[in-house]
């Protein structure tokens, strides 16, 4: 950016209401940015220099200042309040968010050509919370004013139902890096356009809006499996939109869902209890048993996550209870991450991690590693024998421990994921402990692991 003359008289006064120190707004500033998979050394000086109008922040970093003051502030504060851009939206932004169809077309080609739309995106906290505030009447009656000359089948619906189903296994086996680039082209060329088409029946418009929809969401989880949040936000929020013109009820509570968890994932809570309450209001009753118990879930870890246990044992009890109806099919947009019973598993293993019962962690952990397929769901095994292992090690257990990350590190070969670098990282510190203890296999696996992330 341009040297700023003048010092950043809105930047100074907003750190200053706020009350907090430079060195402070750094480290926050960091986190965000650890969050959106890119590490940065800003520090206090780089603060006061801003402040002080010597430079300006590069590349996304004044972003992640506005999401960390925000964070600070209890409220959103915008770049154009911190003295940098224009307040007034652009009409494009605007059209893009009337507009789902042209939102995700324009994603997805932003995704392939790296254009500066994905170059600037960054998780934020608001972002979560985008649903509790969509006027999804408004949308539909601007898209359904359409007539589109293009007439779609359900021979087009079902291939983009293959190929999602296709590249999800793969994603699984080898990683969200695996395909991305493919997947979003596909999204952007040929799935998304398909929904300006015209449809002979509603239920196939509304199919293949939700297939759209499903698209996007294994766009959002690829890029959340390779760190880059704002990214998978993005496509969260508008498989959101999408999935509420195929079926306000269960496919909109799932993508509420998964705004949700992503939340949950990175440890910001904020919005995700009233997201998974919102999700429940509008499934329950229009979903099956085995979805509803991924929607509970949700909303045990949402509650964990700020230390409510009552609350948190509740919503455990009903997802286990939900398990046990049999009451129809579970649809494909719930199946997609896998068997709901070993999602359930994994799940309140992390919602009892939060509430720091070691015990109960490893047994749910165990009881999810018997529910998955070892082969289909790959990468699922390998993070929950990585967490299986720090559950062990929180009790003691360095010698089981060192062997559940053993396999986790076996299973992680060749794939392209950060969450598994992540959780390769994550092991280091407890195994340079376990080094000096001596602790049999524990310099064997730092060697590996330090191969790996190499």
């Amino acid at each position: 950016m341009a040297t700023q003359r003048a010092p950043n008289s809105r930047l100074r006064e907003v750190i200053d209401a706020i009350g907090c120190t430079y060195e402070a707004v750094a480290k926050d500033v960091r986190r965000v940015a650890a969050e959106n998979g890119e590490v940065i050394q800003t520090n206090k000086s780089a603060i006061s220099h801003w402040v002080n109008g010597i430079r300006q922040p590069s590349g996304r970093t004044s972003q992640y200042l506005a999401e960390a003051l925000s964070r600070r502030a209890g409220r959103i504060i915008t770049l154009a309040e911190l003295g940098w851009g224009t307040p007034d939206r652009n009409e494009q932004d605007e059209a893009e968010e009337a507009d789902p169809v042209l939102a995700v077309t324009n994603l997805g080609r932003a995704d392939v050509e790296r254009h500066h739309f994905l170059a600037i995106a960054a998780f934020t906290t608001a972002g979560v919370a985008m649903p509790l505030a969509y006027d999804h009447e408004a949308t539909a009656r601007m898209l359904r004013a359409r007539t589109g000359t293009t007439l779609v089948g359900a021979e087009d619906v079902d291939v983009v139902r293959q190929i999602t189903t296709a590249f999800s296994a793969a994603d699984e086996r080898l990683g969200g890096g695996h395909g991305l680039t493919t997947v979003t082209a596909y999204l952007a060329d040929t799935a998304a356009p398909m929904l300006r088409g015209r449809f002979t029946t509603a239920p196939l418009r509304r199919a293949a809006f939700g297939a759209v929809a499903e698209l996007a969401y294994l766009a959002g989880w690829k890029h959340h499996d390779l760190g880059q949040e704002g990214a998978a936000q993005r496509y969260y929020q508008v498989g959101y939109q999408l999935a509420c013109e195929a079926d306000p009820h269960g496919h909109a509570s799932w993508m509420m869902r998964s705004l949700a968890h992503q939340a949950l994932s990175l440890k910001q809570p904020h919005h995700c209890i009233d997201l998974a309450e919102a999700a429940l209001i509008g499934g329950i009753g229009h979903i099956d048993g085995q979805t509803e118990a991924l929607l509970h879930i949700t909303h045990a870890r949402a509650y964990a996550a700020i230390g409510e246990k009552p609350a948190a044992a509740r919503a455990l009890l009903a997802a286990e209870d939900a398990l046990l109806r049999d009451d129809g099919p579970q649809p494909s947009y719930s199946r997609v991450s896998g068997p709901a019973a070993g999602t359930v598993a994994s799940h309140t293993a992390r919602t009892l991690t939060d509430l720091a019962d070691h015990v109960g962690t490893e047994q749910q952990h165990r009881d999810a590693l018997i529910r998955w397929d070892p082969v289909k769901y790959r990468r699922v095994h390998a993070l929950t024998y990585a967490d299986l292992g720090d559950s062990l090690a929180a009790q003691a257990r360095a010698d089981e421990a060192v062997a559940a990350w053993s396999q986790a590190l076996t299973l992680m070969e060749g794939m392209t994921s950060d969450r598994t670098r992540k959780a390769i990282t994550s092991l280091r510190s407890t195994l340079a402990v376990y080094q000096r203890r001596g602790v049999p296999g524990a310099a064997e696996l730092t060697r590996r692991a330090r191969e790996t992330l190499a």
